[in-house]
């Protein structure tokens, strides 16, 4: 399920940085518009009383906390080593995802009933939901696979609660769109050429859903290698 304490510390800081990298653009676009310097930025992040605040505010603590743990716990910790076996990992993280997206249907309900938009806007909203949702989830399962812990996944699903989708319309009109563009190209590119060697399996050690799948006459070069 992901707990254990071999590897932790690459597991926890690795796969974010390759998710920061991805998000590079939106990054570079979010200090373009913060009002305070990169200084002003840096105390109030590590201000005791900035995290003292947060940690008093339940929407905060729902979207940074628990859902990132409880999701990551069910959808990656619990149900792959489930499909897996019966699947094969590489079914089992495409599959998994699925699942995941449709966890987030709750949304459609909440909107019809208090009338926040159209029928149609509401459900266009919940399909693009669905397909970002269940490409993060692809994305988070296959670090859980090549890491073997639940750390990575779980730190990376709160980053991109606190980031969420990235504004391209924004970004396209901003006043500085061709720097910003570059960062966006670049941080995906960076992303695709770091994916392999950031999460490969020997800087965490054995992986135990690969070891479990190697018990039962199964292994998937590709994924565990």
């Amino acid at each position: 399920m992901g707990f254990r304490l071999e590897g932790i510390f690459p597991a926890a800081l690795l796969p974010l940085l390759l998710t920061m990298i991805l998000f590079l653009g939106p990054l570079i676009q979010l200090s373009m518009d913060c009002p305070c310097d990169l200084a002003d930025g840096l105390k109030v992040v590590l201000a005791p009383r900035s995290w003292a605040r947060c940690l008093t505010d339940m929407r905060w603590l729902r979207n940074q906390v628990i859902a990132p743990l409880t999701e990551e716990l069910v959808f990656r910790a619990c149900m792959l080593p489930m499909l897996a076996p019966c699947t094969g990992l590489g079914p089992a993280v495409f599959t998994c995802p699925l699942f995941f997206g449709v966890a987030h249907f709750h949304h459609i309900i909440e909107q019809l009933r208090f009338r926040q938009s159209s029928v149609g806007s509401i459900f266009l909203s919940a399909a693009f939901q669905f397909s970002y949702t269940a490409v993060f989830g692809a994305y988070t399962a296959f670090l859980f696979i090549r890491t073997g812990h639940l750390i990575g996944p779980v730190l990376c699903h709160s980053f991109c609660n606190y980031m969420g989708f990235p504004a391209v319309c924004a970004a396209l009109e901003h006043p500085q769109r061709r720097p910003l563009l570059a960062g966006y190209a670049l941080g995906v590119g960076l992303f695709l050429l770091l994916l392999q060697p950031l999460t490969d399996p020997k800087l965490y050690g054995s992986l135990p859903l690969c070891v479990l799948l190697e018990r039962a006459g199964d292994s998937e070069a590709l994924l565990c290698s």
